[in-house]
């Protein structure tokens, strides 16, 4: 019998008949992500303002994933070389260890309401928190259906700032549970409908109605444990590459010049899920970014140290804000199929995966950098680039970029120099 070639080893279309074959994808969703139907310049007129077309990025499938038992192939959208490869690396050695676990809280998100010239700062703040309860039941009313869903307001909150540069503030946080949404849009929605009562009990201005993006009640959470025997390298041993590893990540924990190289890596996984399935990758950004940063010092994302018993232990944590309805997630035909492919039940179900995939990518540069160094792998991808760059096409590709690894120089000059030769 013939021995299954790898997912990388296939062509395009074998691949896209093999996702098909492994999921309850269809037709139409093979061609949403081929590009054969998928964003028109229909559906991006109405998508944004000044529409003069669609801009295309590739799409891959992380393959190797185990997340809380359950296997996953994983769509991620991005232009640089190697990050899925490196998140396909990177999970295919914690599933050798029994996969990820991971858990995330409840979607609830922070709106804020700015208010200003106040006569009295304290009362206003007495006569807003003797008023919440009727407060958050108008909040209910305008989504009944997020109310019936399990979500809706939570609580709210209110921030003084005696001193600012604008004069004193009074600063409002309504805390809503959005259940499956991003949350933008309910939220914004909710202030706009709150405003006026809060100006007439305040006696201030309303200004600021917004969302903010720091996201930290709505943490998610991936862990892993890895035995030194799955590490195990060509020139290094499992124990080996494990103290390199944790010595990597000490580096980060000290220096925050490290440490946003770090964070960048593990956004490359992060974010090229919430592109694939529609998400705001910006606000997502913004809020690990932000979490990396609160205690006034930027620092990593994730943590790896050596457990008692010799093996790798990872983890990380970061407000992860992404939906699977509203938005872009129910327009574009490929963050539909993206969603489907991976069968998510849940907000917080997504928040869980791309988390993983955040501690998969980290693993894999952790582990490369620290042993035979990032370019050994990501060079030989870059070639590829170089090579189009150069002018190649077809089968001239592969071979202009296998002279340019042979030759140690992956330079677009040297490029065009073999391309003549081929």
């Amino acid at each position: 019998m013939a021995e299954t070639k790898k997912f990388y080893q296939l062509t395009i279309p074998e691949r896209l008949e093999r996702l098909k074959s492994d999921s309850r994808l269809e037709e139409s969703d093979m061609k949403a992500f081929s590009g054969e139907t998928g964003l028109t310049n229909d559906i991006a007129d109405h998508m944004i303002e000044n529409a003069i077309g669609v801009f295309s990025l590739p799409i891959g499938i992380a393959q190797n994933f185990r997340i809380n038992g359950k296997a996953l192939q994983i769509p991620m959208v991005i232009e640089e070389p190697s990050v899925v490869a490196a998140a396909s690396n990177g999970a295919r050695l914690v599933a050798l260890s029994g996969g990820f676990e991971a858990d995330s809280d409840e979607p609830r998100m922070i709106g804020q309401l700015q208010l200003v010239h106040i006569p009295d700062l304290e009362q206003a703040k007495t006569n807003v928190l003797a008023r919440k309860e009727q407060i958050l039941k108008m909040v209910a009313e305008v989504d009944p259906v997020l109310v019936s869903l399990g979500g809706g307001p939570v609580d709210l909150q209110v921030r003084l700032f005696p001193q600012t540069p604008a004069g004193p503030m009074m600063i409002l946080h309504l805390i809503l549970d959005v259940r499956d949404a991003m949350g933008a849009n309910a939220i914004n929605t909710a202030l706009e409908k709150i405003s006026p009562y809060i100006t007439e009990i305040t006696g201030g201005a309303v200004r600021l109605r917004i969302l903010s993006n720091l996201a930290d009640l709505r943490l998610a959470r991936a862990r892993c444990r890895i035995h030194p025997n799955c590490l195990t390298m060509k020139d290094f041993s499992g124990e080996e590459v494990l103290d390199r590893i944790v010595e990597a990540a000490a580096f980060a924990e000290v220096d925050p010049y490290r440490a946003v190289t770090h964070n960048k890596g593990i956004m490359n996984g992060i974010d090229a899920v919430v592109i694939a399935t529609g998400n705001d990758w910006r606000a997502v950004e913004a809020g690990a970014h932000a979490w990396a940063s609160r205690d006034g010092v930027i620092r990593p994302l994730s943590h790896w140290t050596k457990d008692s018993e010799g093996c790798l232990c990872g983890s990380i944590e970061l407000p992860l804000a992404a939906g699977i309805v509203g938005g872009a997630t129910r327009v574009h035909p490929g963050a539909r199929a993206a969603l489907k492919l991976m069968n998510v039940s849940s907000s917080k179900e997504l928040a869980q995966i791309m988390a993983s995939v955040g501690l998969a990518q980290n693993l894999a540069a952790l582990r490369a950098l620290s042993t035979e160094g990032i370019q050994k792998g990501h060079m030989i991808l870059h070639a590829r680039q170089v090579a189009m760059a150069a002018g190649a096409t077809g089968e001239k590709i592969e071979q202009l970029a296998a002279e340019l690894v042979q030759s140690g120089t992956i330079r677009i000059d040297r490029a065009k120099e073999i391309l003549k030769n081929l």
